[in-house]
């Protein structure tokens, strides 16, 4: 009964629409007077308001509608009473408390209700601000070509920068649609005892195995059938000697081999499927091509749904070769949806580096930058699992900081280091999620001393106390949007590309933990968070505990989208 009385949480969307819905009122056209009988014609909802982000312009406004959007509803820009009226009563499921509005040179500025926003978000631990706004279903099949076996099994040493960008890629991907309520299998299924599963292990990826003496015959029999069956397949016969070795017998001159082609083309022509490469054309069907759609069809066995999405998670480089594969699918009779992610090329001027050998570099730049900061601290299985996971973060942030079809550029020269400090990346992000643990280590060795008294509950603290402008920032930037943040991902896989890419803003995930540690950074060297143990200011103390504890569990939540543990100490 307590949950349904809960009133819902507060999202930025929603109060946008309201604001939207109460300045146009019921009408889509004004009349404008400088043009007799004239329409005034109103904007688009979505571009009337612009929720503020920075420092500077929270200090006086929370939304804004500018002047220039104003003018085109009202004449001369003057907001009506009665339109002020209704904005300043906004109500509804997830919409913000107004505080009050203005007109100004800028615009219409309003500002929220923030004591209130505090109240509505920072007692129940801000829970409901730390997953996504609203829950999906489906299937999402994570393809990553890159570890597919060619001649052999991929290695660590043979694996390129570019590769393992999309291995990460698909990695976070998963992370975030599970999140979001999608069942998520991941393709190919590797040995478990190959160095590749090692390797990425070490970099915290949980990547599906088998027994190192298992197969996938059946499923390529079978694919291989459907194929042979295919309403696109070509025949043709070569002519020509079998090879000799591997107890083939030979073949004699004038022998015809037949020689499985399909046409490409015409499947995604008479199919209706946008966004193909024209030049596909007829493929010879080769036996690692049957073996990557047998692990494709052994991947969607367990989705409960009839149609699967797969996500082809793949480099610029074998993008054409994925969608020879995708289209072969198709022609074996798969019908599942198929969506390829593309990422750019990763560059490293006047080196050469394999995945293997750029983890190698990183870890030992991390170890040498941690023994100069904490010097023979430096020891045992503990600082082992530190290094390991700061390495992982910086690699991590390195290469998936970056909108995923642009290319990144890495700094590999081995005489360079990795920063511990200042506001760049992975270390920055997680020596900021060790600050809160820190502080809240402080807090209760405080109450154990006797100095401070236990948290109270949240209804019982006065959130007015809240006044620091870096207090709302981090709560109006980060945790109320925090949950539509993690929408978007599933969003864009439903969504209608119109091709057979589709485009998903993989790096905002990054940027947020990277921007969110600038602005607490900014906080935290700037407030005495713990002061003094006086009754009087504890008030204050436990409003910021509150809020400062909401923000640990955030960080938990967005480095679980990259698969990073939080680290506890440094």
């Amino acid at each position: 009964m307590e949950d349904a009385e809960r009133p819902p949480p507060l999202r930025i969307t929603p109060t946008v629409r309201a604001l939207s819905s109460a300045l146009r009122g019921k009408r889509e056209n004004v009349p404008d007077s400088r043009r007799g009988n004239g329409d005034r014609i109103c904007p688009e909802p979505d571009k009337l308001w612009f929720k503020e982000s920075s420092a500077k312009n929270l200090r006086s406004r929370d939304f804004l509608s500018p002047t220039t959007m104003l003018n085109t509803m009202y004449a001369d820009g003057q907001v009506p009473p009665a339109v002020m009226s209704r904005l300043m009563s906004l109500r509804g499921s997830g919409v913000l408390p107004i505080a009050g509005g203005e007109v100004m040179g800028e615009g219409l500025r309003v500002r929220v209700d923030r004591a209130a926003a505090f109240r509505a978000v920072l007692p129940d631990g801000a829970t409901e601000y730390l997953k996504p706004s609203s829950t999906k279903q489906g299937c999402v099949v994570l393809n990553c070509p890159a570890l597919h076996p060619k001649a052999n099994i991929p290695s660590p040493d043979a694996l390129t920068l570019g590769q393992l960008r999309t291995v990460l890629l698909a990695d976070h991907m998963g992370a975030l649609l599970k999140r979001q309520g999608f069942a998520v299998s991941y393709c190919p299924t590797l040995p478990e005892d190959s160095d590749i599963v090692a390797f990425l292990r070490d970099l915290g990826i949980n990547w599906p195995t088998a027994p190192a003496a298992w197969t996938n015959e059946e499923r390529e029999e079978k694919i291989q059938a459907a194929l042979e069956n295919s309403p696109y397949k070509e025949r043709e016969t070569e002519r020509g000697r079998r090879p000799s070795g591997g107890g083939g017998r030979k073949a004699d001159e004038g022998e015809n081999e037949e020689v499985l082609r399909v046409n490409l083309k015409r499947v995604f022509q008479e199919e209706g499927l946008q966004g193909y490469d024209p030049s596909l054309g007829t493929c010879t069907v080769h036996r690692d091509s049957v073996s990557h759609l047998a692990q494709l069809d052994l991947a969607t066995v367990d989705c409960s749904v009839v149609t699967a999405t797969a996500l082809h998670v793949t480099s610029c480089q074998d993008e054409f070769r994925q969608q020879q594969i995708a289209m072969l699918w198709r022609a074996s009779g798969a019908t599942h949806v198929q969506k390829h992610l593309v990422c750019g090329p990763v560059k490293t001027p006047g080196s050469h580096l394999t995945a293997a050998q750029y983890l190698q570099l990183r870890r030992g730049q991390m170890k040498e930058a941690s023994e100069m900061k904490y010097g023979d601290q430096i020891e045992g299985q503990t600082w082992d699992d530190i290094i390991r996971v700061m390495t992982s973060a910086t690699v991590r942030f390195e290469l998936l900081s970056t909108v995923h079809t642009s290319p990144v550029t890495l700094d590999v020269q081995r005489e360079g280091s990795v920063s511990t400090k200042g506001p760049r990346g992975g270390v920055f992000v997680m020596y900021n999620c060790a600050r809160l643990h820190t502080l809240f280590d402080s807090y209760e060795r405080g109450v154990e001393k006797g100095l401070y008294p236990e948290i109270p509950e949240g209804s019982q603290l006065d959130f007015t106390a809240l006044k620091e402008e870096g207090e709302w920032l981090l709560l109006f930037n980060y945790l109320i949007p925090f949950s539509e943040l993690l929408d978007q991902s599933g969003q864009a896989l439903e969504g209608d590309s119109g091709g057979a890419r589709v485009n998903i803003r993989t790096e905002q995930i990054c940027k947020f933990l990277v921007s969110l540690s600038k602005d607490f950074s900014s906080y935290y060297n700037r407030v005495h968070v713990l002061g003094e143990p006086l009754p009087h200011l504890f008030n204050q103390m436990f409003c910021r505990l509150y809020l400062l504890r909401a923000l640990r569990e955030l960080y938990h939540s967005a480095l679980d989208t990259l698969t990073l543990p939080p680290i506890r100490q440094l």
